[in-house]
């Protein structure tokens, strides 16, 4: 996960389940509509919507916001650069995750062996 510079100067995230756009606003020190323009332009960006369409944000969606942030307004990134930063570690991720499968996979296939041998 990209880990933001200065966003030690916003406020912390309370421990709440949902956000409205308002409070991520003033968390992530953005205004609404950069907000719902961000919602286009990142996919990974999806805050459940409900009522009449209101937009309801969770945890990971207010740390993604701030890390979109960071990469706008702190290191520089265009619209473009930041949707491609944030797909490679998304990739990353992935990559870790498959890997600790991987490796889940064939400690247990290992172990199995080893439990044929000792008999």
């Amino acid at each position: 996960m990209l880990e933001p510079t200065n966003n030690n100067e916003l406020p912390p995230i309370p421990g709440k389940r949902y956000f409205t756009i308002g409070e991520v606003s003033e968390l992530c020190n953005v205004k609404p509509h950069v907000l719902r323009y961000w919602e286009q332009e990142f996919p990974q960006l999806k805050p459940v919507k409900r009522r009449g369409n209101r937009r309801y944000y969770q945890r990971q969606d207010v740390v993604m916001i701030r890390q979109i942030r960071a990469l706008l307004y702190e290191q520089g990134y265009t619209i473009g650069g930041a949707r491609l930063q944030l797909s490679e570690s998304d990739e990353n991720k992935e990559e870790q995750k498959n890997s600790k499968e991987t490796l889940h996979e064939i400690r247990m296939g290992l172990e199995e062996v080893m439990g044929i041998l000792t008999r």
